[in-house]
């Protein structure tokens, strides 16, 4: 294997033109989040309904109360590759990013796992893999109303009382950077809910890091712990938004 060895400080010179381009990726990234906050809503006319573990539930019951949700698409039912002990394998690696989802819960966003696969299985399956997310029995259109019926993806919705709408959709090479707190919410409609970002009027918007916690610190006291909300005011006050690409 050829290298391409260079004293620290060109290495240093290096990163630095690198960075350059780095930082206009994560600019051109954010700009893509804000389009998404823009998208139309799709009104889902449907009443869709899935098997869980503790019987019928519908999709509005996948939100869990909360404003939002992202549902995944995961092959796991008789027929796909490593059935009946495994889902199938993109899936499964999919599913081993997914991170703490208590932070996601804390801005009022519900993810959900869907398959065919029938509760028992899921069940099984879940214990084996050390998985812990929701994880739904699919028994009508849903995935192929959409998009889903023949390969993975992430759908977004979100609800106005019990009224739902799809508000976006990934799939594919997409899925790839799914898994953590930040790539469900940049897909979302309301986004990081942070007041950084560029959203459309009306968006509910805080200082960002201020509503981070520790996972098992969300359903403890309310609000901000006040000595890292110093650390955050100090931050924010250096940048002056506190997020700086």
């Amino acid at each position: 294997m050829q290298t391409h060895v260079v004293s620290p400080e060109a290495w240093a010179a290096a990163r630095e033109e690198m960075l350059v381009k780095e930082k206009a990726f994560i600019q051109a990234k954010d700009a893509l989040s804000a389009e998404r906050r823009r998208m139309p809503w799709q009104a889902v006319e449907a009443d869709y309904l899935f098997d869980g573990p503790d019987g019928k539930v519908s999709l509005l019951d996948l939100f869990e109360g909360r404003r939002q949700l992202v549902v995944y698409r995961a092959f796991f039912e008789p027929g796909v590759y490593g059935w009946p002990d495994h889902a199938c394998v993109g899936c499964s690696l999919g599913a081993d990013q997914v991170g703490n989802l208590e932070h996601l819960n804390a801005r009022d966003t519900t993810l959900a796992y869907v398959s065919r696969a029938p509760q028992a299985a899921i069940a099984g399956l879940k214990a084996r893999m050390g998985w812990t997310m929701p994880w739904y029995t699919i028994t009508d259109s849903f995935d192929a109303d959409f998009g889903v019926d023949q390969w993975h993806g992430h759908n977004a919705f979100i609800r106005e009382g019990d009224k739902i709408y799809r508000t976006y959709f990934i799939k594919s090479r997409g899925d790839e950077a799914m898994g953590t707190v930040w790539s469900y919410l940049d897909m979302t409609a309301l986004g990081r809910q942070e007041t950084w970002e560029d959203s459309p009027e009306g968006y509910p918007q805080e200082p960002p890091y201020k509503w981070w916690k520790w996972h098992d610190a969300y359903a403890g006291e309310p609000g901000h712990d006040p000595k890292f909300g110093a650390v955050v005011d100090a931050a924010i006050a250096s940048t002056g938004t506190g997020r700086t690409p």
